[in-house]
């Protein structure tokens, strides 16, 4: 099975594409749906967080402060780190048993959406990379009304991950998302028509072989 990556800056529009992807019949693993899965009520990964940043990270109900938890490492690298150093293991391992479920299944191409994949090097290890592009004043504006938050906490935000001229360097499929939806929806269908075309050479060319 072929695996590509999904990525792109905060607030881009990656679940956008991601789902006019799914749509379109691309099997998806959503990093971002593992990590809401990874630190549920009840989950080691949960009581880590409580012991490392304090009970005050858990609402009533026993569930995650995420607005609370994000405050805090959004604007602390090192807070950031300790998160990461506790999420991020389990996130790869859900991952890895949800593309071995894909491939187990038959699936031919797998997508792999996350934030963090450039800057963990995820890329060298998938098939390619597809990186969704927005200017970045669409980005703040767009996350200053998603998450309600006002216009330094999103700088903040924004400033916590790599640059998006980082990620589109090494991107081998780039989606600009800052046009019309159905500019978007248009760019989706034609890279989901080249990602299986490709598939189709790869597996004449095997079978060639």
């Amino acid at each position: 099975m072929r695996i590509f990556g999904l990525t792109g800056g905060i607030a881009s529009g990656k679940s956008t594409v991601a789902r006019l992807l799914r749509e379109l019949g691309a099997p998806i693993v959503d990093a971002d749906l593992l990590a809401r899965e990874v630190v549920a009520p009840g989950t080691e990964a949960l009581a880590e967080i409580a012991e490392t940043f304090g009970p005050e990270m858990l609402l009533a109900n026993g569930e995650l402060d995420r607005k609370a938890l994000g405050a805090k490492v959004f604007a602390d690298a090192a807070a950031r780190e300790a998160l990461g150093a506790i999420t991020h293991p389990r996130i790869a391992k859900a991952g890895q048993d949800a593309m071995a479920a894909f491939a187990a299944q038959g699936e031919p191409i797998a997508i792999y959406e996350a934030a963090l994949i450039v800057e963990k090097n995820l890329q060298s290890g998938m098939h390619g990379l597809i990186v969704v592009s927005v200017p970045e004043d669409v980005q703040l504006q767009r996350l200053v009304a998603r998450d309600n938050i006002d216009m330094d906490d999103a700088r903040a935000r924004l400033a916590s991950q790599l640059p998006l001229a980082d990620k589109l360097a090494v991107a081998d499929f780039v989606i600009d998302n800052s046009g019309s939806p159905a500019d978007t929806k248009q760019q989706v269908q034609a890279l989901w028509d080249t990602l299986r075309t490709a598939d189709t050479a790869v597996a004449d060319t095997n079978a060639a072989d």
